[in-house]
């Protein structure tokens, strides 16, 4: 059976390897309308989340014989499930990978805004030892505010309870352990209590756009937002005038809204033509990483051992459990 991996870099080649049965056809380009015919003759794809899988995309892949969609990754907000499933194509994806390592960033991002690592680097390396600018806050004793109770925020609240920070967390869904450290709250109170907040919950429609205009206005001037989930939590714009006037004292961000035409590609050498990015990256307590929450060897590791399995599921008929969207 034949594989054609979407979207590949040096390291997906590392960890994807061989699986026997299967023969891979790795593909620089990402996914989209023009790319999909690369897929001809081939099984399954193996798509980022960056890839473009709208109707459109998946009729080619159909047309083309693909029967196999394995996301590489735990989101699937990008691929057009309703189309996917009237057009007999089975999607999984790799719903647990590393909580840790998203975690671990998003504290990662707290630690250097606060401490302003970057700015305390590049001084000692020109000779300037002075404090001016630098100055911090203890996170002992801070509110933190979780949106999300999953694995990753289950994981980023044990990290930050150890800090001494107290836990303030909103989830539909009520996690035990997560209920032993934080207290669950509504949105609202979370807005308006949290010194930090840091996003842990899917894209979704009632997800949009989350942190927005009138969200921003609720919470406490100066507060910290971090954003290590999906880009189109954030509305970048009302982030952008937050920032302007205080409101938003600092931004951590691994995902942004429109990275599909940026992240995971050296453009160094081109011209930058998204405004709103541009705007972003003008802010000195801004800070952006392009979507490397969850590049550690381990979780590479992970992703490479599930998307294995669940090409060895489909090859054998299966197409059932929690890896399996439909």
């Amino acid at each position: 059976m034949k594989l054609a991996v979407f979207n590949t870099k040096r390291y997906d080649r590392l960890h994807l390897g061989e699986l026997s049965g299967w023969s891979f056809t790795f593909i620089e380009a990402h996914l989209n309308e023009q790319t999909a015919p690369l897929s001809e003759g081939h099984d399954a794809v193996c798509c980022f989340v960056n890839d473009q899988l709208n109707e459109a995309v998946l009729q080619r892949l159909a047309g083309a014989g693909v029967r196999l969609i394995a996301m590489r990754c735990a989101g699937y907000n990008n691929v057009d499930i309703a189309a996917a499933e009237r057009l007999g194509l089975a999607v999984c994806r790799v719903p647990e990978y590393s909580p840790c390592a998203v975690a671990e960033h998003a504290v990662a991002l707290i630690l250097d805004l606060n401490r302003h690592i970057r700015r305390a680097y590049s001084r000692v390396r020109e000779q300037d030892y002075s404090l001016d600018g630098l100055l911090g806050f203890d996170l002992h004793g801070k509110t933190v505010g979780i949106v999300g109770s999953g694995k990753i925020g289950l994981a980023f609240a044990r990290i930050m309870h150890g800090f001494g920070c107290r836990l303030l967390v909103h989830d539909p869904q009520v996690n035990d352990e997560m209920a032993r450290m934080a207290d669950y709250v509504a949105l609202d109170r979370l807005w308006a209590e949290a010194d930090i907040v840091s996003l842990h919950c899917p894209l979704l429609e009632a997800t949009h756009h989350l942190v927005s205009a009138g969200s921003i206005a609720q919470m406490k001037r100066g507060v910290m937002l971090i954003n290590t989930s999906r880009g189109g939590l954030i509305d970048t714009r009302a982030v952008i005038e937050g920032l302007k006037s205080g409101q938003v004292g600092y931004l951590g961000l691994d995902v942004y809204e429109e990275e599909a035409s940026l992240f995971f590609d050296d453009l160094s050498d081109t011209i930058l033509q998204d405004d709103v990015f541009a705007r972003l990256l003008t802010f000195p307590n801004v800070l952006v990483t392009g979507h490397q929450g969850f590049f550690t060897g381990e979780a590479l590791a992970q992703i490479a051992k599930v998307t294995h399995e669940n090409l060895q599921a489909f090859a054998r008929g299966e197409r059932r459990g929690p890896t399996f969207v439909i």
